[in-house]
Formats: structure tokens, sequence, C-alpha cells
């Protein structure tokens, strides 16, 4: 699979933004401290820590590292610790900071032979380093609401690296509530600055020899290095929620994404229908890599019905649809239907259905054409549809009387999904999260 996390810029600028951030944030907490003389209710009573962690697993045969032939297997295990504190009786500091640790089969195959596999094969992963990779990042945000609770407004900044991919960004949002708090409009703001360090098929790189290739002639693909690396996205989102009856609640809301500059990614073979194949074992190697378009315009729109069924159990329903300027288009509706089965536990059974029409530019396996201008192999790109069936469960103690140390045990979290794509790839994801409240 794609990147998953395409999200930062360069050091200097990260930390002279970081700097500036953590500047402001004392400066607000205090004045705020200094200008409150009269008492209302926290928004934050005392704080909470978050202790998440998920484990995800899947396989498939369609790896576009190996031109869209090859194995999908992949592993990852992420943890993440969410701090929330009040920093007066109107704000809130948030701190986000995870780890992500994954082995890929196919990011093994970038170069598949670094290994001790005897035969080069793009249905095998490769033994050596570039299977695995970490990914850190950390997102601190702070916000503030108005002393009738009816304005919110946000800021927060981002950070993640991993070996080849490097994220910077920065966002802010703002919700008004009125008509007696029964609606609620928002407004968030984002921009990612993200820099690759281009890593390319080991037979595409400067100097690369194998007296082990095979093919009619001289293997010698025409490629070209992409020029720029950086990749920058820019989002603007509204919400509207709107509370409209005793036991019915609906929200609307529309995206605008805007991305520019290396979206293709530099690692993903291509092969071509009117080039001849050469190979190394059982391994082809690559004639290109994905070549895509450096603008990609995306419009999500969709909403949400949520009903209150009984004391028991509660509706909610989704739906969204997508279009982009790449030619891809799809549908996604979900629906969840937690049941109350105590006052301390919930069940959470879910279903998510999504389909999706393949992009101008995907092409299977030596079906384009050495003179198109734009080419991937990638099946994410493709047309598929897809089902997700879910269940959990939660327990939740509103007074906390399990404790850590000083904290108070709010609730807990047990998820499961199985994920089922036409195109043959499957995944599971299980993930558990805890709240623990402060004295």
């Amino acid at each position: 699979m794609g990147k998953r996390h395409q999200i930062s810029g360069k050091g200097l600028g990260i930390s002279k933004g970081y700097l500036l951030f953590l500047f402001l944030l004392v400066n607000t907490m205090l004045i705020a401290q200094q200008s409150n003389t009269t008492y209302s209710k926290k928004v934050l009573e005392s704080t909470e820590i978050d202790m998440l962690f998920s484990f995800y697993e899947q396989e498939g045969n369609n790896a576009a590292v190996t031109g869209g032939e090859g194995t999908e297997e992949l592993t990852d295990a992420t943890s993440s610790l969410v701090l929330r504190m009040p920093m007066n009786e109107d704000g809130v500091l948030t701190v986000d900071v995870g780890l992500s640790a994954y082995t890929s089969a196919s990011s093994s195959n970038v170069n598949p032979l670094d290994g001790s596999n005897s035969n080069a094969t793009p249905f095998d992963a490769s033994s050596g380093e570039s299977r695995k990779d970490l990914l850190a990042y950390i997102n601190p945000s702070i916000q503030f609401s108005s002393a009738d609770r009816n304005t919110v407004w946000s800021a927060n900044l981002y950070f993640s690296n991993e070996y080849d991919y490097t994220s910077f960004g920065i966002g802010g949002s703002y919700t008004r509530l009125f008509n007696e708090k029964n609606t609620e409009f928002s407004v968030i703001s984002r921009v990612f600055l993200d820099k690759w360090n281009a890593i390319y098929p080991i037979e595409l790189r400067d100097g690369f020899f194998d007296d082990r290739i095979s093919g009619n002639g001289t293997y010698n693909p025409n490629f070209v290095p992409f020029v720029g690396e950086s990749r920058n996205t820019y989002s603007l989102s509204f919400g509207l929620s709107q509370i409209l009856g005793k036991r019915l609640q609906g929200g609307l809301f529309v995206d605008l994404v805007s991305q520019e500059g290396l979206l293709s990614t530099p690692f993903q073979r291509v092969y071509f229908g009117d080039t001849e194949a050469f190979f190394i074992d059982d391994f082809q190697l690559a004639d290109d890599v994905e070549r895509l378009p450096e603008k990609r315009l995306k419009i999500p729109v969709g909403g949400r019905l949520n009903y209150f069924l009984n004391d028991v159990v509660i509706l909610r329903t989704y739906y969204r649809y997508y279009w982009d300027d790449w030619g891809l288009t799809s549908h996604t509706a979900s629906i969840e239907a937690p049941v109350r089965l105590s006052d301390k536990f919930v069940l959470f059974p879910t279903y998510r259905f999504y389909t999706q029409s393949a992009a101008d530019y995907f092409y299977a396996k030596e079906v384009a054409s050495s003179t198109f201008q734009f080419y991937t192999s990638d099946y994410d790109l493709s047309a598929y549809d897809a089902h997700q069936y879910g269940m959990g469960i939660q327990y939740k103690d509103i007074l906390a009387n399990a404790k850590l140390l000083t904290f108070g045990l709010k609730s807990i979290d047990l998820r499961f999904n199985r994920y089922d794509r036409s195109d043959g790839l499957n995944a599971y994801i299980i993930t558990l999260g805890t709240t623990f409240v402060g004295n």
C-alpha cells in the first residue's frame, strides 16, 4: 500500500514554528489566569489521560511496490498517549504523542536483493532492512471556549517522521453554537507541508548492476528521478449539526482539499505493455515508477443521522460522497447501533460499505504504455468494493472508582474490525483504549 501518513516540513521551520506556538501558549495561559476573576464551571474539570493501542494486519496480492502484482502482507502496531489538561476555566491543552512500528512485505521489495532469499520473487518478502520502519509523531493543541460556552476555537501543530517521509502541519478551528445549543456550525482549516526523502527501486538507482539479469537485449530503462520532493496539502472543512427532535440529530459536512507537489510514491513500480521484460530470478525489473499529476483537488460531501430508538439502542448512520479531479469517485455508507447492556457496559456492532471508481491513471500490470504521461498500478486507485464488519464493547465508570496511582479509570474501549476488499485485500484491526481521570 502507499504512504499512510502524508503530513511535514524542514527542521529549521519546524523548530521556529514550535517555539512560537509554545511562546503564544504560555502567554495566553498567563493572561487568562490573571484576567479571570469570576468563577465558572471548567470546560475540563481535571486532567485526563488516554492510552491507546492498535494492531493491524493485512494480506493481498496486488502490491504497488511490485507493479500491482505481489504480496501485500503488512503488520502495524501503534501506541498513543493523549494528555488533556485544563489551563483555566475556559482552556484545555492537549498533547498527543505516538509511535507506529510496522513491517511490510511489499516495502521490503523496494530492494528484493538485499536479504538472504535464495530466489527473488514479488510474492515473498525480502529479509532485508527495508521491510520495517518506525513512525513517530507529536500533535499539541489548545482549545478555548467563551464564557457562555457558545464559541470554541482551537489551534494545533503536527509533526511526524519516518525513514523516507517527514511531515509538518498547522491548523485551527472555530465552532459556534446557537439556537439554545441546538445548532452547531464549525470551520476547520489545516495545512501540511511534507517532504519526501525519495527512495527508488534498487534497479533504478545509479550504479546498479547485476549479472543475473535475463531478458531480450539490455536492461536500460528510461528512468528520470523526480525533481521536487515536497508535498503540500491545504484543507478547509465546514460542518453543520442540528438537533431535529427529542430522538433525532443530524449533521452535514463538506471538505475542500487541495494538494500539490510530489503526489507520486517514488518506490512504486510500473511495468509497460510495449517494452521488453527483464528479470532477476522471478522478480521483474521496473520499467518506471508511478507518475501522477502534481496537483489534486478532493471534495468529500456527507452527512450523519443519529436516532435514539429507546433507552437501550441508538442508531448512528453516516454517508459520504467523494469526488476528485483524477477521475475517482466513491460512496461510503455505515451504520452503528450501540446497545446498552447495563449502566456500565455498551456493545457496539458496526458495518461499513465502500465503493469507488478507478482513477484515470490506474493501469494493471503491463497495460500502461511508455508513451503515456501519467500511470500507476496502485490498486488503492483502482475500482473496487469493500465491506467492514466490527464489534466493540465499552466499560464506563463515571465515578472512576478503580485507581492507577492518583488517576481513576473512567472507561475501557475494546474493538475489532474485519475489512474485505473485492480485489483480494483483507485486513483486521484490534484497538484498545483506556481513559484515566485525575482527582
